[in-house]
């Protein structure tokens, strides 16, 4: 029996042609037609290589969009992650799972396996796209979604790139989604009223733009998996069309759990409890917030960030994809190391919490 039929199995098919064309230049972002079978299913599709630096591995990520139909299981395009720098592979996957039990928006995700033309790629991590099919799977109301693309969504008017005063608001975006011809003026005003508010003010205006609760949330969800990039890249917003707040959607969450970037271990104070970025240095300088954010971190150590609610998860996700590990060309010589990445995360919780209950004092 074919132990990958375990996983679902994704089949893809690109005529020679096309793929020579995908290989041509690996920075590319145009699309090349291809077929698909999924859970049984035959599909037309597009393919492109997706990601920025990740693109240089060995291990391709690909961005799927479907064509003929246009939706498939509710999406419209999802992403295949290589999790290459994880030797785990599972951290992503851990930490949209722990978002959500936190009670912050967070795509849902599955391990597959990959063949392409008959050729096996090795287990990947399918990721929904945050898009309005996103919203509409949650019977969310309609809103506008912007990708933070690189470090100048850092909810500040100063450029974390070049250093200076950024030429404009929407630097660090892309618009995935809009709601309204006003899509782009709302992204413009929430950037300029977080840093123009006077601080008399600020407690009673802020929550006039954003879910204070839910952002505070995933604030905490940053600071207890430890993605360094979390505060300055690495989410989507979301403005919600019935209220008009944004909310804040967590994305690329691989070198997290002990582990960073570059898949080296990261020591549990790495990142500070009180993070950084402009928009949460004013949330944190006014007392109720602080509180709040202090109240929110204690119940979720209590509850989720313990060593009995995520190992459970996080060993039944490493039993499930260890066997196709091995059958992945990419991973199968690393499967010692695979099989020391439980305790890599037991080890990170356990100082994460160390290092977090040491810090309390600096939020009184």
């Amino acid at each position: 029996m074919d132990e990958t039929a375990k996983l679902p199995q994704y089949k893809l098919f690109i005529k020679p042609i096309d793929l020579k064309e995908l290989k041509r230049d690996i920075w590319i972002d145009e699309p090349i037609p291809a077929q698909a079978r999924i859970d049984g299913k035959r599909l037309e599709i597009d393919v492109s290589y997706r990601g920025s630096h990740i693109r240089d591995f060995p291990k391709k990520s690909y961005q799927v969009t479907f064509y003929k139909p246009k939706i498939f299981m509710g999406s419209h395009q999802v992403h295949l992650n290589a999790e290459y720098k994880d030797p785990s592979m599972i951290r992503n996957k851990l930490s949209f799972d722990f978002f959500s039990e936190i009670g912050v928006l967070a795509p849902r995700s599955r391990h597959v396996f990959l063949t392409l033309n008959g050729q096996a790629e090795g287990v990947y991590l399918e990721i929904e796209s945050v898009d309005e099919y996103f919203l509409r799977r949650r019977n969310l109301p309609p809103g506008s979604i912007y990708y933070a693309v690189d470090g100048d969504a850092n909810f500040s008017l100063m450029s974390d790139l070049e250093k200076n005063t950024k030429k404009s608001l929407k630097l660090g975006y892309e618009t995935k989604w809009k709601d309204s011809r006003n899509a782009e003026y709302h992204l413009q005003e929430f950037i300029y009223k977080i840093n123009t508010i006077p601080p008399r003010e600020f407690e009673n205006e802020i929550p006039k733009y954003v879910n204070v609760d839910r952002y505070l949330r995933w604030v905490a969800g940053i600071i207890f998996t430890s993605n360094y990039d979390g505060f300055v890249h690495n989410y989507s917003l979301y403005r919600n069309g019935e209220t008009g707040l944004f909310e804040v959607i967590p994305w690329d969450y691989d070198a997290t759990w002990g582990r960073d970037v570059n898949g080296k271990l990261m020591e549990a104070d790495y990142v500070p409890i009180k993070g950084f970025n402009t928009l949460t240095a004013r949330l944190l300088s006014v007392d109720r917030f602080r509180q709040q954010y202090r109240q929110l971190l204690e119940d979720i150590m209590n509850y989720q960030f313990t060593h009995d609610f995520i190992m459970p998860r996080a060993e039944k996700l490493l039993q499930q994809i260890r066997p196709f590990v091995r059958q992945d060309p990419y991973k199968s010589s690393a499967i010692e190391q695979f099989d020391k990445e439980l305790k890599v995360i037991t080890q990170y919780i356990e100082g994460r919490r160390n290092y977090l209950m040491s810090k309390f004092h600096k939020l009184d």
